[in-house]
């Protein structure tokens, strides 16, 4: 995502026709090859530049000139964008699927979606919208809290060591090991000597995950802080919501430049060639959700994981079963 103004990334007025019009394009789509009667599998076209190209954090971007209610790649409104997001809901269990399989036949390919944001910033609706649509049979899910007293008797990228993806499944951070760069720095929870030396760490490790065979979708959930506050106030407001609020969100609310602050610090040193930054505009809930959801079909896409050939006569087990 390279340095931008603001009124490049804002909603188009194009309107829904031609946002729906232009998602049945797949000019840029691979074919499955597969069996006629399963359902295809193809990573569409929302847009003439795809997500990954307008959301990728390149040298120079300065986090405070990102808008947070921009709708980068998708000129659409947001029933366009809800319709969108439902019609690629199969194409990106296809291609899970495809990736499950392709590791009962010793393929050693996984991918790693990490999210992070401020809170509220609609971390929960990626899992409900986009990790939702996949079979949890091939989804590992992690949420990162504060780390318990084991935890913090290892170094701190054991744990996320410990739950990286197996091949052929979708890994998930909720959070993930940024936390240690970002909430340590901003509450002095460990010299800066040490935090410092983390990102170089965080690299090398990511670096040595890639080279493994896990593609890895870094995204930041970028939120303002008025859309934040709103949020918190809804949760405030509702009965059927309050058990989401929690009375620190206001505390950290006090940090904001802060964390700012520490995500540019996290943008400018650990978006690498091997796994760069996404930051997503999470102002409007429904073009997050279909960004990320996007993000992760381009990767797959790009991944192309086939259907394993089989190591048996497909014709004599035919002969076999009519035989029964």
């Amino acid at each position: 995502m390279a340095k931008k103004d603001k009124k490049s990334g804002k909603s188009g007025s194009s309107g829904k026709g031609a946002a729906v019009a232009a998602a049945t394009k797949a000019g840029r789509a691979k074919k499955a090859s597969k069996h006629p009667d399963s359902k295809a599998a193809k990573a569409t076209a929302l847009a003439p530049v795809s997500f990954s190209d307008a959301l990728r954090v390149r040298e120079g971007f300065i986090l405070a000139e990102c808008d947070p209610g921009s709708t980068p790649a998708f000129d659409g409104d947001k029933a366009a964008g809800q319709e969108a997001l439902a019609a690629r809901a199969g194409e990106i269990g296809e291609f899970q699927e495809r990736l499950y399989a392709e590791s009962k036949m010793d393929g050693q390919r996984s991918l790693l979606l990490i999210v992070q944001g401020m809170d509220t910033s609609g971390k929960g609706g990626i899992m409900r919208h986009v990790v939702g649509g996949m079979d949890p049979q091939g989804v590992r899910y992690t949420s990162f809290k504060a780390p318990s007293a084991e935890e913090r008797s290892h170094p701190f990228l054991w744990r996320i060591r410990n739950a990286l993806p197996h091949p052929g499944q979708v890994g998930v951070f909720d959070r993930s090991q940024y936390e240690d760069v970002l909430v340590v720095r901003v509450h002095d929870l460990v010299p800066r000597s040490t935090w410092s030396r983390r990102y170089a760490q965080i690299n090398a490790f990511e670096e040595k995950v890639v080279a493994d065979g896990t593609t890895v979708v870094k995204v930041m959930m970028h939120i303002s802080t008025d859309e934040q506050k709103a949020r918190l106030a809804r949760r405030l407001k509702r009965p059927d919501k309050q058990w989401k609020y929690n009375p620190g969100d206001v505390d950290e609310r006090m940090s904001w430049p802060q964390y700012q602050e520490a995500y540019q610090a996290v943008l400018d040193r650990t978006s690498t060639d091997a796994a760069p930054w996404y930051v997503v505009p999470a102002d409007r809930k429904w073009y997050a959700r279909l960004a990320v959801q996007s993000l992760v079909l381009e990767h797959l896409e790009a991944m192309d994981p086939q259907w394993p050939a089989v190591d048996y006569d497909v014709a004599e087990e035919q002969q076999r079963l009519r035989a029964t």
